[in-house]
């Protein structure tokens, strides 16, 4: 079938009479457009008969066929000619000025969809900007346009505006969108300035600086004086609004003078103004902190005054709102409340935006809480009973990000901090601690209040369900805030609870179940027994009965609580409901049927019993753990209850044997699933045997073993070694043969492998240390058997350091065998014997000579350590290595012969000083603490020497070297290093700033004392004039932030700006390098400033309560169009760690829209040109990957519609041929 065939046909269809026919021939058409876009592309007049044909149906009586002709449109307009788009444009745009309501209504719709679907790049996209904008413009700019006309014209405006700014910001445009839209603020309809607002807002951000200045001076200041028009004031400060939230920097100049204004404003008697004041302050507030500050006093006085705001009640006084919650004056306050309802009344609107308004201050402002809760918290805890209901729901849910607030900024009092330092200054002011006032006492102080009001609202039978969750969620947070605090309030609680709990759940209830028996779990474990063991019998039926519930989720939680309730009251006498706990949980897991999640629960309270009630469990027979312990299904579950009793209660034989065959049945399935958690078991298990393992198992379990001693799973054959260990160790005379049989062959091969390394490693080397103590004769085979190994295997398969631990660690448990294999493995060492033997062989030679040295004397073979000296000088790299190893651990096991000849070596021998210094560092690194104190001395000045002058290398082991020594001795060589911060050699200072690094993983409470008072000498020196000093300053900052922030949290305000200011790129560290035909950019700065950006990273992590998120911000959109991709990658990073956290998205969400601009041009890339090569294509996709996880982490912060830009660049995002399935991916949808 032809194109124009095709057409014709599709014509004929949408002309038919019958309006089924029309719809379908538009339907077809669109199908055909998206399957093959160029099925319309042929035949010109034919091209234009069909689009004319489908404006006519715009007109058309039936509103399907009107609707799929828009549709329609937006697909064409991907594809249609230059000349077609204009007369689509300017048949739309004559439809809309017409007298027809439904089609001017239809042709708007038209034209916001073609607006929405042209390309973002495109050869018609510009033409079709340069069409639609003036044509748009000039109906704006007409007065006898209708205002219905207006409003959709406007919103046709805003979606040109943002998907395509730069062709509407053209200064050729005329006439201009500023001037045009602007007088529209006057216009009589509500509905089109309100419209005009948004539409102007957007514009802002693009617009010429001369025009938004005439904007302020014509528009807007005149408005906000106190005499203004209150029509036009109410309309300039929701312009205001608009404004701060799309460009609040364009609004910089003048903010001394518009927010004074509205300060103003807020109190005219006017209560549309009102709130559109509070609305913009709020705004104001999340979007300019700095610039707020200084007017912050006046708007916490603002929102506490007008929260009270209700002219229609003539309730309590100022002096009265605290006793809102007494209970005598229940059914009076509901009495009131009905006599002063009234439908008119919007002052809730005030009070409710009051309430947003000190959210933002409390979000905004955690460094305030003290003075937050001196102010704003008894206002907020007086209008917890407020008539309204949303206000009173924002009222608590306010309260709750107070707690929040405090949770995470409330001070170090309240965090698990280990820093002596801290305790002991807690200890020597401790008369003066008592009576400081930190949020957490105030807290305490307004707690009685607090709780009182808020069981108020919801004792009440008529309470809705929605405000009953609320205040179950407020109370849990309050606990997570001060755990315990609410000891005084059970009886209110008990009440409540049991009113709620006694309703069966619903699904309009079962959320508010759910958050009752949470909130009741968290009561259970943050109050001792004695203040809820009066209302036990109250709250355990109800409990029994949820636990009973059908509805999965809420006998789930129902379990929960019951666990709390038996940790917290351990040990549990006989009692009533743990007899019926036990028959509600044992008929849970007797059920087939029952769901996966309330079976585990049920399994977890049987746990919990057999720990805390064994009283009441144990004459039950054990029936449970039939029911327990099956084969089918998932039994995670039930293998984490058995080494949680295994582990914790004294059980029989009887039972360990039943669950030790129990765990190997499930030990043959194939699926990997859950094989961890049942290594784990049978170890537990294993260990429990009182008289010991039975004879008959080692036989029995080593051959079910032998599959998981593979490196296919290296967390496996870890735990599968453990298994073979702790059988070796428990029953050696029956484990020994069948591990020698069937495993050791096995063990063998993976013992050179370079895939086993950290846990596996270790479990390895402690199986080689049961092997041998398990049989003495065992070790004169394995020595040799693994070396022969390993010298036969593929070079690139074997890690040779692997082999030599192995081996030292058979020597080490049976040191009769050392002799033999020191004198074995020395021969291959001597230097006149190098020709005879491989690399390999030397390299494996000189690691286990290095291994054995490290605890037996070597004295005695003072040529091996010649020898190994010697081999310094190899060609190989890969035997001075060894020998470097091998030097230092031979010296470990006589200090005093062996220490002095490497000092000689390095120097005499300028070419071996890094050999030696690497010897060096491993007799620092892995001597006892005791002979490190005798040797310090001895190594401190030679490691100074070596690293002045030196390398970087040889200069970062010395640094090392140093900064072990300094942990042995603080008090000596703290201060020495302290003394040589201000050395004039430059290696100097960088080798104390790295040795300080080094040092900061010492966890001595002693060694943070002695250094907190001279951290910040060294840590200045990330203002050193050497950029290679400032680089290693900046990376012990990084290092000090993760491992001892309590040391830096005070200071980093001195810290922070010098740390924002290594982030910029600099531009005279830039140099052009030439190489060949080409030119080549060298940015010196970078290492630094990738430096500055990962500690900032890590401050983000460990000192989050110290950094003020607006700079921190500020800042991050610099890091997102950094020249270099790695620091771009770090800037998403960022944005994804802080999009997770829901006190920093907050702060996001308003910033979104200035992110979009870097987002977006990283995710286009740079274009692909024919000289364009492989590496720098994947280098492109991998960046183009992290943004997108980035944007992805973005898009799911709820930014209330504040971000209309990045909203756009997400949806085009998903739209996009080329990466949007990846994306959708990304985003889960």
């Amino acid at each position: 079938m032809t194109k124009t065939y095709l057409m014709n046909s599709l014509i004929e269809k949408m002309q038919s009479p019958d309006q089924d026919f029309r719809f379908m021939g538009l339907n077809d058409l669109m199908s055909e457009i998206k399957q093959d876009p160029a099925s319309f592309i042929g035949d010109e007049p034919t091209e234009t008969k069909v689009l004319k044909q489908v404006l006519s149906l715009v007109e058309d009586k039936i509103s399907e066929v009107k609707n799929q002709a828009v549709k329609c449109l937006g697909q064409l307009i991907k594809i249609i000619r230059e000349t077609q788009m204009e007369l689509v444009v300017d048949s739309l745009i004559n439809f809309s000025v017409g007298k027809d309501d439904e089609l001017r209504d239809i042709s708007g719709l038209a034209l916001k969809t073609i607006t929405s679907e042209l390309p973002l790049e495109g050869k018609i996209t510009p033409r079709a900007c340069a069409k639609l904008a003036p044509k748009l413009l000039q109906q704006v700019s007409d007065t006898e346009t209708p205002p219905e006309t207006l409003i959709e014209t406007l919103s046709t405006l805003s979606i040109l505006i943002t998907r395509f700014p730069a062709h509407v910001s053209d200064p050729a445009l005329t006439p201009h969108p500023l001037p045009a839209i602007a007088p529209l603020l006057s216009h009589s309809r509500p509905a089109v300035r309100k419209r005009a607002i948004l539409t102007l807002s957007q514009y802002v951000p693009v617009a010429p600086p001369a025009l938004v200045n005439d904007l302020l001076q014509n528009y807007i200041l005149p408005f906000l004086s106190p005499n203004a028009n209150l029509e036009k004031q109410r309309t300039t400060v929701h312009l205001v609004a608009a404004i701060i939230r799309q460009a609040p920097q364009h609004l910089t100049s003048v903010y001394n003078d518009i927010i004074p204004g509205v300060v103003k404003a807020v109190q005219r008697d006017d209560d549309e103004l009102r709130e559109g004041c509070l609305q913009a302050l709020e705004t104001l507030l999340l979007r300019c902190l700095t610039e707020a500050a200084p007017f912050l006093s006046s708007i916490v006085q603002i929102g506490n005054q007008f929260i009270k705001y209700d002219p229609n009640y003539a309730g309590q006084d100022d002096d009265e709102d605290e006793e809102m919650a007494d209970a005598d004056d229940d059914e009076d306050d509901d009495t009131d409340l009905d006599e002063y309802s009234d439908d008119e009344d919007t002052s809730y609107k005030i009070r409710r935006a009051s309430t947003k308004l000190l959210a933002a201050v409390i979000t905004t402002r955690p460094e305030l809480l003290t003075s937050l809760y001196k102010e704003v918290s008894p206002v907020l805890i007086s209008r917890f009973g407020d008539r309204e209901k949303t206000v009173r729901l924002e009222v608590w849910a306010t309260y709750g990000v107070l707690l929040n607030q405090t949770s995470m900024y409330g001070g170090l009092s309240q965090s698990q901090e280990n820093d002596s330092a801290i305790r002991k200054r807690k200890r020597d002011s401790e008369e003066r601690m008592d009576v400081e006032e930190t949020p957490y006492t105030l807290l305490r102080s307004q707690v009685s209040s607090l709780s009182k009001a808020l069981l108020q609202q919801l004792k009440s039978p008529k309470t809705p369900p929605p405000t009953l969750q609320a205040g179950f969620q407020l109370l849990h947070a309050l606990l997570g805030v001060l755990p315990g605090c609410l000891s005084n309030q059970i009886i209110p609680i008990a009440a409540i609870s049991q009113s709620v709990l006694l309703q069966s759940p619903a699904t309009s209830t079962s959320a508010l179940h759910l958050t009752c028996l949470s909130f009741i779990a968290l009561y259970f474990a943050t109050h001792a027994p004695g203040t809820f063991s009066v209302s036990l019998p109250t709250l355990t039926p109800v409990l029994l009965k949820s636990a009973g519930e059908k509805h999965p989720r809420v006998a789930s939680e129902a379990f929960r609580v019951f666990s709390a309730l038996l940790n917290a009251t351990r040990p549990v006498k006989s009692c009533e409901w743990a007899e019926r706990l036990y028959d509600q949980a044992f008929q849970r897991l007797s059920t087939h049927d029952t769901d996966a999640e309330v079976r585990g629960c049920a399994e977890d309270c049987i746990a919990d019993l057999w720990i805390c009630a064994p009283d009441v469990i144990k004459p039950k027979g054990g029936k449970e753990w039939q029911a327990i312990c099956r084969t089918t299904g998932n039994t995670g579950g039930a293998v984490r209850v058995v080494t949680k009793v295994a582990r914790d209660v004294e059980m029989s034989d009887d039972w360990v044997n039943s669950c030790v065959e129990w765990i190997m049945g499930l030990l043959k399935k194939s699926e990997r699933g859950g094989k961890p958690e049942i290594f784990i078991a049978l170890d537990t298990l294993l260990k429990r045997y009182s008289p010991g393992v039975p004879t008959d198992l080692p036989p029995t379990l080593v051959p079910q073993i032998r599959p998981y001693i593979s490196t296919t799973d290296i967390s496996l054959l870890s735990h599968a070694l453990t298994i073979i260990t702790v059988l070796l160790e428990l029953s050696p005379t029956t484990t020994f043969p069948a591990v020698e049989r069937e495993l050791l062959g096995d063990i063998y091969q993976i013992a050179h492998s370079p895939l086993v390394s950290g846990a596996a490693l270790d479990s390895l080397l402690m199986f080689f240390s049961s092997l041998v103590q398990a049989d003495s004769q065992i070790a004169t085979h394995v020595v040799p058997n693994l070396a022969t190994l390993a010298e036969k295997a593929n070079k690139s398969d074997t890690n040779l350091a692997n082999v030599a631990k192995c081996i030292g660690q058979v020597v080490q448990s049976d040191q009769g065998v050392a002799a033999g294999t020191i004198a074995v493995y020395s021969k291959y060492i001597k230097k006149s014997s190098k020709s005879k033997f491989t690399t390999s062989v030397v390299v494996l030679s000189l690691l286990i000579v290095g291994e054995l040295g490290r605890f037996i004397d070597m004295s005695k073979q003072q040529d091996t350590f010649s020898s190994t000296i010697e081999h310094f000088a190899a060609e190989e790299e890969e035997i001075r290595a060894a020998a470097a190893f091998a030097a230092g651990n031979i010296a470990i096991g006589n200090l005093h012969q062996f220490l002095p000849a490497i000092l000689r070596v390095a120097e005499s021998d300028p070419h071996k000083k890094l050999l030696s210094l690497h010897a060096l560092k491993e007799v620092v690194t892995h001597c006892s603490h005791g002979q490190l104190e005798g040797v310090a001395e001895q190594l401190w000045v030679p490691l100074f020497q070596y690293s002045e002058d030196a390398e970087d290398s040889t200069r970062n082991v010395a640094a090392a070297c140093l900064g072990k020594l300094t942990t042995t001795h603080p008090t000596r060589y703290l201060p020495q290093l302290h003394s040589r911060i201000h050395d004039e050699n430059p290696a100097a200072r960088a080798t104390v700033v790295s040795a300080i690094r080094h040092t900061l993983a010492e966890s001595s409470p002693s060694y943070d004392e002695l250094l907190a008072s001279l951290i910040m000498d060294f840590l200045d020196l990330i203002h050193d004039k050497d950029l290679n000093v400032r680089r290693l300053a900046l990376s012990a900052l990084n290092s000090a932030a993760r491992t001892k922030p309590h040391l830096i949290r005070d200071h980093l305000p001195t810290l922070l700006p010098s740390l924002y200011a290594e982030m910029k790129v600099n531009p005279d560290l830039i140099r052009t390098v030439q190489m060949g035909p080409w030119t080549h950019k060298v940015d010196d700065g970078l290492d630094a400033r990738k430096t500055a950006w990962e500690t900032l990273y890590t401050l983000l992590d460990t000192c989050l309560t110290k950094l003020d998120l607006s700079i921190f911000l500020s800042h991050l959109l610099a890091a997102i169009s950094d020249p270099s991709d790695e620091i771009k990658v770090i800037g998403h990073m960022l944005l994804v760690r802080l999009s997770a956290s829901p006190t920093t998205s907050i702060a996001l969400a308003q910033r979104l829209d200035e992110l979009t601009p870097s987002l977006e041009t990283t995710m286009r890339g740079t274009a692909v040109t024919k000289d364009t090569v492989k590496q720098d294509i994947e280098r492109a996709a991998e960046l183009r990957r992290s943004t997108m996880r980035a944007v992805a982490a973005l898009s799911k912060i709820d930014s209330a519609g504040s971000a209309p830009k990045f909203d756009t660049f997400v949806e085009e995002s998903r739209k996009n041929e080329q990466w949007g399935l990846e994306f959708r991916e990304l985003l889960g949808r």
